[in-house]
């Protein structure tokens, strides 16, 4: 992932969050939005230090 992607994926998962959390299906939503893996949402959330919470299928750590 360009550094270039990972900074789109941070602003969208920022805009999406609400106290430094976003909900699992809004991150799932958020990579077929910007179609990436998941894992690169996750990865780009762990960098911006977003916690992914209520995680449904245990994609985010």
């Amino acid at each position: 992932m360009t550094q270039e992607q990972d900074k789109r994926i941070a602003e969208a998962a920022e805009a999406e969050a609400e106290d430094g959390r976003i909900p699992c299906f809004k991150a799932l939503a958020l990579a077929r939005r910007l179609g990436v893996d998941p894992g690169k949402v996750g990865e780009a959330c762990n960098r911006a230090r977003i916690k992914i919470v209520r995680c449904q299928l245990g994609c985010f750590k």
